[in-house]
């Protein structure tokens, strides 16, 4: 999808067309998760500090996203996609890709299924989607992204070598900037180049296997299938403190919030999760912009999609883990993801199970009309309050 976060924030106020529009953290350390194209000639782009697009852009219009509404349109553009393929393998909420082999007896010619899609995207959700089609996943990735924005671009398998060829290396699955600079140093600064050097031109810049990989990509060699059934490996929510933390409420408040949303997300997809994660990133500075991480883990005893458990072992890990330091950014995330079954009642004795599951249920239809917003657990004693009160039908 093109720019989408920002895109759909310009499709529901008609005010924001044309104009330059950044999604995601609006505090001095937010970090930009969308830019329309409106305001990608200033130079600002995804993963950049907020505050450094303000200075790039500041006439730009600022906000701060709402991932529940990006999350239900991504479903709707889903659904799309599998009216045109059933074998769909999302990358992510705004990529996917599609496997059309046994669409084109029905639908017609790769390039007549690729404008059928984008069709169906806009008149289903009013955005765009730029298509790339090739005989191999990394080949049509990169003919989307080369395709943007409002892209249409196939790349046939006799096309393939000559299309990679004068491509700069940072096309490349793999290749970052530390990659891309080192590749550089020795030489190599097209696909094209790589290809022609081979494997051991690099090996001792980037290692044996590494450089073993990137020749056959840069070779097109390429042979991953489409995986529909890949299943989502964690969930995970988190959010950056407008200034360090110290407090230990306000960080418990922060981990009850993220186990709440990751809790929904994993009851709106029918799955559980065996294992949690709590992330803390804290106020100390290891040079270039990058800060200390800790990461610690725990595994239920049963797999769960109720916030409160998630939220019981993640506070658990903060109170046996807490850091010295303030505080930065606070994450919670669920893994080891299974699937769903009404074994999950056995989590909670007696009716328990039951009440847990009417609250949760409520929880998520109040989600759903409101936002994420509009509801927090209040502790133990509010939370028995009102699941005796679900259960008397009020």
């Amino acid at each position: 999808m093109d720019a989408f976060y920002a895109s759909i924030e310009q499709r529901d106020r008609p005010e924001l067309r044309g104009r330059p529009v950044i999604v995601g953290g609006t505090s001095t350390r937010g970090v930009v998760m969308a830019a329309s194209y409106e305001a990608r000639p200033f130079g600002v782009r995804s993963a950049m500090p907020t505050a450094q697009a303000r200075a790039l852009c500041p006439g730009a219009v600022f906000l701060p996203g709402d991932m529940a509404k990006y999350r239900r349109v991504g479903a709707e553009v889903r659904r799309v996609f599998e009216t045109v393929s059933p074998a769909v393998e999302p990358l992510s909420l705004d990529e996917a890709f599609m496997d059309i082999t046994a669409s084109t007896r029905l639908l017609g010619s790769p390039l007549a299924i690729g404008r059928l899609l984008k069709d169906r995207v806009r008149a289903a959700t009013g955005l765009v989607v730029s298509v790339g089609i090739g005989p191999g996943k990394m080949v049509a990735k990169i003919a989307s992204d080369l395709g943007k924005p409002d892209g249409l671009v196939e790349v046939p398998a006799e096309a393939v070598e000559e299309f990679l060829r004068p491509l700069p290396v940072g096309r490349l699955w793999g290749v970052g900037p530390v990659t891309q600079a080192a590749l550089a140093r020795a030489g190599i600064r097209t696909i094209g180049e790589l290809a022609l050097r081979g494997p051991k031109a690099i090996e001792p810049v980037v290692g044996r296997r590494v450089a073993e990989h990137l020749v056959r990509l840069a070779c097109a060699d390429d042979s991953r299938a489409v995986e529909p059934d890949l299943a989502s490996k964690s969930y995970g929510e988190e959010g950056t403190f407008g200034t360090d933390v110290r407090e230990d409420a306000t960080v418990r408040a922060a981990i009850v919030a993220h186990a709440d949303a990751v809790a929904h997300r994993l009851r709106r997809d029918a799955v559980r999760a065996r294992v949690v994660v709590l992330k803390l990133k804290l106020a100390e500075r290891l040079g270039a912009g990058k800060f200390r991480l800790l990461t610690r883990r725990a595994t239920l005893p049963e797999p769960t999609d109720d916030g409160a458990a998630i939220s019981d072992v993640a506070l658990a890990l903060w109170t046996r883990h807490r850091p010295a330091r303030a505080i930065r950014l606070v994450g919670v995330t669920a893994a080891g993801i299974v699937g769903t079954d009404d074994e999950q009642l056995a989590l909670f004795p007696g009716g328990a199970g039951l009440r847990r599951a009417a609250l949760n249920r409520a929880l998520d239809r109040i989600v759903a009309r409101f936002g994420h917003g509009a509801i927090g657990r209040g502790g133990p004693a509010v939370e028995k309050g009102l699941t005796t009160r679900l259960k008397r039908g009020e």
